[in-house]
């Protein structure tokens, strides 16, 4: 179902939310918010490489 490729998409996007949830409680408010913003644009941008990836225009090898 995923590739070693999407891995790398969802653990880049749980290390950005953990992250987020240490600098909520142990530094501030604001540094959590702004590194929570990151999951959904890293979730985002592994959405648009696998449409590119599904779609055969790319020269990422996909996995059978």
């Amino acid at each position: 179902m995923f590739s070693r490729f999407d891995y790398s998409f969802l653990f880049a996007a749980f290390a950005s939310f953990v992250a987020s949830v240490a600098l909520w409680f142990l530094v501030s408010h604001d540094y959590g918010v702004f590194v929570g913003l990151w999951v959904p644009s890293i979730l985002s941008l592994w959405v648009g490489v696998r449409l590119v990836v599904l779609s055969g225009r790319s020269s990422i090898p996909r996995e059978k």
